[in-house]
């Protein structure tokens, strides 16, 4: 999604209730091949270790060991890319039947890590605490929809103050926010503008919870405030559009259309939409420090690209309009 720091604080004009609505299960989209069992760990974060991504590498030819010997020391020699991801997200971030990590995210990290000759474990955690994490280096990279902004580059937060030292990003989809409706749109909302007088719902802490927040403002000068419902999860923001407590539910584009096409779904939810309302693009996230794990993940995902892989994930997730020619550090704006 999406997707910042820390949870933005409710304002008087903001509530964080329970989602009351209900919605039919989403399908686990295409079927990925069998994965390691599923193996918990701790992390202060309050994450869940699935290897599930963690088959051992294939032997490095010239190129991967020339990547490989650009990581930093630690990194090489734990043989592993430690990544965080919320997944709860499809069909960026989820998990399979099996319990095992699924989706955009997880296939170009297995990827990216197959050209570092690393194996890849990834942390199911909440979204809000994945920057944290990478910051404190309890994880080496986060991937789970997360927008790159020159916000989050930063550090900044909302009122233009240092929060804390900012991450790098190397940036690997292009997408935007969205907003997702109750089929047949009868309110005939399009814009952030049209929401103005009523209430819409959110994922906490992801960059369409920035979006809504600076609209309120935006609301104000009209006489008509904008109610914000922050929820944990986005199947709890979409279950509120579900119920009518919320007339809309702002996320990221392939997680939109997912919610509007799938079995279930289709005839229930449509995007009000043909534009985005907020352009950027996902970025792979990396502590500022580390440069070196940054620019050789940037150089591993560009041989993915050239590779032909890349193409093949972005079209067995039916996302293939987010692709993008080349990575690109910090890119986002």
């Amino acid at each position: 999604m999406h997707r910042t720091r820390t949870p933005v604080p409710d304002s008087p004009a903001t509530t964080s209730p329970t989602s009351t609505g209900t919605l039919p299960a989403l399908p686990a989209g295409p079927r990925t091949r069998s994965r390691a069992p599923l193996r918990a760990a701790a992390l202060g974060a309050g994450g869940l270790l699935l290897t599930g991504c963690g088959s051992a590498p294939a032997p490095a030819s010239g190129s991967q060991q020339d990547l490989r010997g650009r990581l930093p020391k630690a990194v090489r020699d734990a043989g592993v890319l430690r990544i965080g991801s919320y997944l709860n997200y499809p069909p960026v971030d989820f998990k399979d039947p099996a319990g095992q990590p699924a989706g955009l995210d997880p296939e170009i990290a297995k990827a990216v890590g197959s050209y570092l000759g690393l194996r890849v474990e990834f942390t199911d955690m909440p979204f809000d605490k994945l920057i944290p994490a990478v910051q404190a280096k309890q994880l080496d990279l986060a991937m789970s929809a997360v927008i790159d902004t020159k916000q989050r580059q930063l550090g900044a937060a909302d009122d233009g103050h240092q929060a804390d030292a900012g991450v790098d990003f190397v940036d690997y989809f292009a997408t935007g926010t969205s907003m997702v409706v109750k089929a047949g749109n009868q309110l005939n909302l399009t814009t952030l503008d049209s929401l103005c007088g009523r209430t819409v719902a959110v994922q906490r802490g992801t960059v369409q919870d920035e979006l809504a927040g600076r609209q309120t403002a935006a609301c104000l000068r009209t006489g008509k405030q904008l109610q914000i419902h922050r929820f944990d999860t986005d199947e709890q923001a979409l279950a509120e559009v579900a119920a009518g407590t919320a007339v809309a539910d702002l996320n990221d584009y392939p997680v939109a259309q997912y919610n509007t096409t799938q079995p279930g779904r289709t005839g229930v939810f449509q995007l009000a939409n043909t534009h985005f309302l907020q352009s950027g693009p996902y970025g792979v996230t990396v502590a500022k420090d580390n440069t070196a794990l940054r620019d050789a993940v940037a150089k591993a995902l560009d041989q993915v690209i050239r590779g032909g892989e890349y193409d093949k994930i972005l079209d067995k997730w039916n996302v293939r309009y987010g692709a993008v020619s080349s990575a690109v550090v910090n890119g986002g704006l």
